[in-house]
């Protein structure tokens, strides 16, 4: 994701299915000096199009949209080259999807009920390359990743168990026994809190640390 390169107002793409809320949202935004509202999407697509034909730093995004969600958005942003950077607003806070968006590569996150200060402080800071998260999400994150962080070699394997493959495949791929491929799943099991390889897999797609459409 891009910082914030321009010397001007900080150009925010607002990207919500509800019209009440997008409009909302720009007029609020629109009283800041040091923001622009360069336009509002009621779609992902939509959105990829807009970002297509203007400059946009910032994206304020819901994450629960028809069709493409924002954790959908998110992983194609990742593949385009000055993609901007996002903030989540949204109506629900649940530990899941803000892991999920933030894994994603979501830089921020407030709720829909955040104040006008909030919403510029979170847009000034993540534009910037920072993060904005409120104190008790940010903990929340912070536990989240201690518990399930996983090497690249468990990384892999997880991927390739997503993918169908079993040990003795992977252990082939690898080049390493499959005993070595049981004991890396049943490390994966125990950090994921899971009960078997297919909950594995299963708990890494929901929380965005393997992505089988990659």
């Amino acid at each position: 994701m891009n910082t914030q390169l321009s010397k001007g107002p900080i150009r925010v793409l607002i990207v919500d299915d509800h019209p009440v809320v997008r409009a909302g949202l720009a007029s609020l935004l629109r009283k800041e000096s040091v923001l622009k509202v360069v336009g509002s999407a009621h779609s992902a697509e939509e959105a990829l199009s807009m970002l297509d034909r203007m400059s946009v730093d910032l994206m304020l995004l819901d994450l629960r949209m028809p069709k493409i969600s924002g954790i959908d958005l998110l992983h194609m942003l990742k593949r385009r080259t000055n993609a901007p950077a996002v903030v989540i607003l949204s109506s629900y806070e649940y530990e899941d999807e803000i892991y999920r968006a933030v894994k994603a590569g979501a830089g921020g996150y407030l709720s829909k009920d955040a104040s006008r200060a909030e919403i510029v402080s979170a847009v000034s800071a993540v534009s910037g390359g920072g993060k904005y998260f409120p104190e008790s999400v940010a903990a929340r994150i912070a536990e989240r990743e201690s518990r399930s962080s996983l090497s690249p070699r468990e990384v892999e394997i997880l991927e390739m168990v997503a993918k169908g493959l079993t040990n003795k495949e992977i252990g082939q791929v690898l080049q390493i026994s499959h005993y070595t491929v049981r004991n890396h799943i049943n490390h994966i099991c125990a950090k994921l809190d899971a009960g078997d390889r297919t909950e594995a897999a299963t708990v890494a797609l929901q929380q965005g640390i393997i992505n089988t459409t990659s």
